[in-house]
């Protein structure tokens, strides 16, 4: 199996057990995409991760709003933000990658979603562009300029990771059967999907890889 060349890396997004079936925001059918992205990383030499770190007094909790539920809208510092459940919580079982992901290969992992006064979509910002991860600068300094994105979940991480990317001046690809969406509602992903597009991401399939 041909690998990618050295300037093409791997961003996998917040495959952890709060964001898969049985998890506290899960994504259905999330566990599927597991055994995909394991047999997608062979073709690679560089792969990192994302991983959503938030701590328990994070705004974007529904929890942490009394009166408030989940899927309401609120004003975080200026910024429309949906309340979520409890997730991902720093330290907590449910942060934890899932035991089936292959994780022996990867370079870096960069933590998101630690401010508590703002929320963070993206591998490489959050939502309001004042906090970087560091992943953009890595990429770079590693002479990447091909980024291929898959994880979960597509209409909301995955999407603005991919976004980001695009910005930065990343060639992103979206693998598009390694990624599953929240779909809050039923068009969601698709929409998702549509928006990365016309944003310039290439959507592709495992086997285009």
């Amino acid at each position: 199996m041909e690998k990618k060349k050295d300037n093409t890396a791997l961003v996998i997004v917040d495959v952890q057990y709060d964001f898969l079936p049985g998890g506290a925001l899960a994504v259905a059918y999330g566990d599927q995409i597991i055994p995909l992205i394991n047999q997608i990383q062979k073709k690679f030499d560089l792969i990192v991760a994302t991983q959503d770190w938030h701590p328990e007094e994070h705004q974007s909790f529904a929890a942490n709003h009394p009166g408030k539920k989940n899927g309401e809208f609120i004003d975080l510092n200026g910024l429309e933000q949906i309340l979520w459940p409890v997730h991902c919580v720093q330290g907590s079982s449910g942060a934890e990658f899932h035991a089936d992901l292959d994780q022996s290969r990867w370079k870096a992992v960069f933590q998101k979603g630690k401010n508590p006064e703002v929320d963070s979509y993206s591998g490489f910002f959050d939502n309001a562009r004042r906090g970087d991860t560091g992943l953009g600068e890595y990429l770079k300094t590693h002479g990447v300029s091909k980024v291929y994105v898959c994880g979960l979940a597509q209409d909301y991480c995955v999407k603005f990771t991919a976004l980001d990317a695009v910005s930065l001046g990343f060639e992103t690809f979206l693998i598009a059967d390694a990624t599953r969406p929240v779909n809050l509602n039923s068009t969601d992903g698709d929409q998702a999907i549509a928006e990365m597009k016309k944003a310039g991401v290439h959507v592709v399939i495992s086997d285009q890889v």
